[in-house]
C-alpha cells in the first residue's frame, strides 16, 4: 500500500472540549446522488467513539503547507484529543463539527452508515456543505513520506 498515493485529510470529530481526529489517506467519493464520501476508521481508534457519539464528521483535505497539522492529528509528539486542534484556526460547520479554516477543501459530513470490516469501519458520509480554498496544491502521502506537486495548479 506504500506504492498508492493519497490525497492527505484530517478528519475532525466532535464538538467542544469532546473533539478529536485522525489524519487520514483512505478518503474517496463514493456518489454524486446524494453526495457521498468513504472513510476508513479503525475502530480502537479515540476518534470511533467520539463519531457514535455525534454522527458527524468532517474531511479537511490538507494543503501543501498543512503537514505539521497532518502530524498533530497523527498522533505524531503524543498529542490526544481536543489537543489537537491547537496551532491552527478552526471554525463550527452547519452539523457543529470543527473545519480547519484555510484547509484546500472541507466536506461536512453526516455519518450516514458505518460498515464494520476486520479491524476498521467503512464510514459512509453524506456531505452536507463544501468549500473550497483557491489555488493551494495538495499534501500527498506516498511511499511512507508527505509529497508535492510540482508545477501548476490546474483548474
Amino acid at each position: 500500500m506504500r506504492h498508492l498515493a493519497g490525497a492527505v485529510s484530517v478528519i475532525t470529530v466532535g464538538r467542544g472540549e469532546d473533539r478529536t481526529g485522525f489524519t487520514a489517506t483512505s478518503v474517496s467519493s463514493l456518489s454524486i446522488e446524494p453526495p457521498s464520501v468513504l472513510v476508513s476508521l479503525n475502530r480502537n481508534s479515540s476518534s470511533w467513539p467520539v463519531l457514535q457519539r455525534y454522527g458527524t464528521f468532517a474531511v479537511n483535505v490538507l494543503a501543501h503547507d498543512q503537514q505539521h497539522i497532518a502530524d498533530r492529528f497523527a498522533g505524531r509528539g503524543g498529542v490526544k484529543g481536543n489537543e489537537r486542534y491547537q496551532g491552527a484556526d478552526w471554525q463550527e460547520l452547519v452539523t457543529g463539527t470543527s473545519a480547519l479554516s484555510d484547509a484546500l477543501t472541507v466536506l461536512d459530513c453526516e455519518l450516514d452508515e458505518a460498515i464494520d470490516r476486520h479491524s476498521h469501519s467503512i464510514l459512509i458520509g453524506r456531505v452536507r456543505a463544501i468549500t473550497v480554498r483557491g489555488e493551494a496544491q495538495p499534501l500527498l502521502y506516498w511511499h511512507g513520506a508527505y509529497r508535492h506537486l510540482t508545477g501548476p495548479v490546474g483548474h
